[in-house]
């Protein structure tokens, strides 16, 4: 409790923008970290691996590419994109192009299932720190979070449940795409939703993405 009250009055005092890309950068992190855990991707990465294998474009670009399609179906039904969904539609690609070029625990897949699992856990863990943290700046979601978004509000459910059912979502596609799944995207499915709403929860942002106040991030 004590280290979140830290990260809560930091966030808060930190400006908006430094705010959204240290969230864009932990989300990226967490992604990669869970495509090195090598026990099935997540829901969203099953779609982009399956539009990049059916491309031969990269994973950052195939995210890229993704991205846009959701943005322009998402402002088809009215949801106007602003510039940080713009910027994350490009910068989540990016950075996790850049993280896995490193190759950092590539050989990941060697280790023992009981060790992968556990970094899955903790790609899943960062996934959700960081889109609490760039949702909590208060500069817009990112394409899939303003789908997120979008659920949580017009069927009044938490933010967990409504990104639990638009990663069911993307699972789907993906797998029909060709997109690598296992045991892996199944824990994902099943902890993300948990992963998110803690996150919402112990930083104090609010499903319609509200920032972080001072007064509130020093309180208890």
């Amino acid at each position: 409790m004590a280290s979140s009250r830290r990260a809560r009055r930091l966030l808060a005092v930190s400006p908006p923008w430094a705010r959204y890309l240290v969230g864009i950068v932990v989300s990226a992190a967490g992604t990669v970290t869970t495509l090195r855990a090598d026990v099935g991707f997540s829901p969203w990465d099953v779609l982009h691996d399956g539009v990049s294998r059916r491309t031969q474009i990269s994973f950052g670009q195939a995210v890229m590419a993704v991205s846009i399609i959701v943005v322009l179906g998402s402002w088809s039904v009215g949801i106007r994109p602003g510039i940080a969904t713009l910027l994350n539609t490009f910068l989540m690609g990016w950075f996790d192009d850049r993280f896995l070029g490193t190759h950092i625990g590539a050989n990941l897949g060697t280790q023992p299932v009981e060790l992968r699992l556990f970094v899955l856990l903790t790609g899943i863990a960062l996934i959700g720190v960081g889109a609490a943290i760039y949702i909590g700046a208060g500069l817009g979601a990112g394409p899939r979070d303003s789908m997120q978004l979008a659920l949580s509000r017009r069927l009044q459910m938490g933010a967990g449940w409504s990104r639990a059912m638009v990663e069911g979502i993307a699972l789907a596609i993906g797998w029909l795409l060709g997109g690598s799944a296992g045991i892996g995207t199944v824990v994902f499915v099943l902890a993300i939703g948990a992963a998110v709403g803690l996150a919402f929860t112990l930083l104090r942002v609010d499903p319609a993405g509200r920032r972080f106040p001072l007064d509130e991030a020093s309180a208890i």
